[in-house]
């Protein structure tokens, strides 16, 4: 703890091993100096966040493309900055968190991109936060090795992928640092203490800080990162637009603000990504009270090739290609698995989904295991041939309206008995793994993170308000969704054997599905209770 140019830092988690390598007193100065500029400005567009959400739930004021900024939307002369180095190519990212073994693994998988999680894979403890700054740290000096119980050593090879590292969203705060006693911006605490300990060493070697940005609602949120940005490279002495950014264009407030979201960061802008399940929960939380014309069937059935998610992937290529900015695919969660007609079988859909993607002009794919990566590469080879990218592929052919972006309707489909299971069991499960410190869990052969507990259990709760009607006529009821809850953990429960969290998951997921209001279960009280200061 210290005092320095008039506010009081606080460390309150333990620095422990070589913590302190991280949280040096320069940087933590660096932490305050970005998260006294930026603090108040931040609470006003959480606050701007939750008043648009309440004007959507009750139709105040429908969701359109804004008309006060129809110009920059209209205006075909201006684009985002030329593609920094190490981003030329990105047909094939990788993402999963910043622990030791992933950061070796990933870097070493082939792709071109590594994505390094410290968001929703991430459980966010302590330990996690600050070990994996250390693992990018030694990961960028190339002096990290990852040993395995039965002994064998991995280094990192000679062409490792290039990290982009994703900080937490703008609604989380890191409650381990704090300023004059209040918790600070995780998303400044994420990306201040890589850039500032990583920028110049990146730099040296020929690349540059890379950093994915999550959960933006509006271009008014990325008028504040690039003003970050700003700060963050004139306090180090770094050129302007050294940082470049991809944003995830992973809400649905979002999707109808694309071409200002470039705009506002297009000095720092790389491209945009489609997310799948943070999309969906988001337009699920912001239309929840507009009754069953929203709601929608199992999960698994709204896949990227239903009408209105469509929309969204074919305006965002649109969008990006035609401001000079990639466009980035949706994850393949897939783990391969010992079964070789599983693998099989799933393998076929991952070439059939990324064949849709190469097809439609995107410029790379996401996948979460090393062994996807060849076959997310041998897609996207096929269509790009010896060029790095598609950007010259302006899909000048899609025309997209706030209609098509909003057909939830279009998606048809039914809401199974299996399917509500199916959300409960793996919504436990991660609800599980994540309180025990895992972020990315295996489960049911896919790798599941963050957004599959928010749009299992979002998805369970909008069909209980709404009475939804099984596939046998049965309508989902509370009642009716506790006893599934309950079979459900006892099943999971003898799988998974002693030392579980799994009372304390069954307790979040009523908390955040079977209520009155849907509240993300990151944001709950039991994330206070069950993630204490000492972890």
């Amino acid at each position: 703890m210290a005092d320095r140019l008039n506010y009081r830092i606080e460390v309150t988690g333990p620095v422990e091993g070589r913590f302190a390598e991280i949280l040096t007193p320069a940087a933590l100065d660096f932490l305050a100096k970005l998260d006294n500029t930026f603090a108040g400005r931040r609470r006003e567009l959480l606050d701007a966040r939750r008043r648009r959400r309440e004007e959507l739930q009750s139709g105040e004021k429908p969701l359109g493309f804004l008309p006060e900024t129809r110009a920059i939307r209209e205006d075909e002369s201006w684009h985002v900055a030329p593609t920094a180095p190490g981003l030329e190519d990105r047909r094939v990212e990788i993402t999963g968190p910043t622990d030791r073994k992933m950061t070796v693994n990933a870097l070493n998988s082939g792709a071109k991109v590594w994505l390094a999680d410290f968001e929703d894979a991430t459980s966010p403890t302590w330990h996690n936060v600050i070990d994996g700054q250390l693992n990018l740290y030694d990961a960028i000096r190339r002096n990290i090795d990852f040993t395995t119980e039965a002994g064998k050593r991995y280094t990192i090879g000679d062409e490792p992928a290039t990290i982009v590292a994703r900080p937490r969203g703008w609604h989380l705060v890191e409650k381990h640092i704090r300023i004059d006693g209040r918790p600070v911006s995780a998303s400044l605490v994420d990306f201040g203490l890589y850039f500032f300990h990583n920028a110049r060493q990146l730099l040296a070697r020929g690349v540059g800080p890379y950093f994915y940005l999550p959960k933006l609602e509006n271009h008014l949120e990325a008028r504040l990162w690039n003003d970050v940005f700003l700060l963050a490279q004139r306090e180090l002495g770094i050129p302007r637009g050294t940082i470049r950014a991809t944003v995830l264009i992973e809400t649905i407030t979002a999707a109808f603000e694309m071409d200002e979201i470039l705009y506002e960061l297009r000095e720092h802008a790389a491209g945009l990504n489609a997310g799948r399940w943070d999309y969906i929960f988001s337009l699920i939380k912001n239309f929840a009270a507009h009754g069953a014309d929203y709601v929608l069937p199992d999960r698994a059935q709204v896949t990227m090739t239903v009408p209105f998610m469509r929309a969204y992937t074919e305006l965002l290529v649109r969008t990006c290609h035609k401001r000079g900015a990639h466009a980035i695919g949706g994850m393949a969660a897939f783990i391969p698995s010992r079964d070789p007609e599983v693998n099989a079988t799933a393998i076929e859909k991952v070439r059939a989904d990324k064949e849709r993607e190469a097809g439609d002009g995107f410029d790379g794919s996401w996948v979460a295991h090393p062994g996807l990566v060849p076959v997310c590469r041998e897609v996207f080879d096929g269509v790009l041939g010896g060029w790095p990218h598609q950007l010259g592929k302006l899909r000048e052919d899609v025309h997209v309206t706030a209609e098509d972006l909003l057909d939830v309707a279009s998606a048809g489909g039914e809401v199974t008995e299996a399917g509500v299971r199916a959300n409960i069991n793996v919504a436990l499960r991660y609800v599980d793994a994540w309180l025990r410190g895992t972020g990315a869990a295996a489960i049911h052969n896919l790798m599941e993170d963050a957004a599959t507990a928010e749009i299992a259990r979002c998805q369970v709760w909008q069909w209980i308000r709404n009475g939804t009607k099984l596939e046998d006529g049965t309508a989902l009821t509370r009642e009716l969704a506790v006893q599934f809850l309950d079979e459900e953990l006892a099943a999971v429960r003898a799988d998974l054997g002693e030392g579980n969290r799994l009372d304390d998951a069954r307790e979040i997921f009523t908390e955040t599905a079977l209520g009155e209001k849907l509240p993300s279960f990151l944001t709950t009280g039991a994330y206070a209770r069950y993630l204490t200061d000492a972890r």
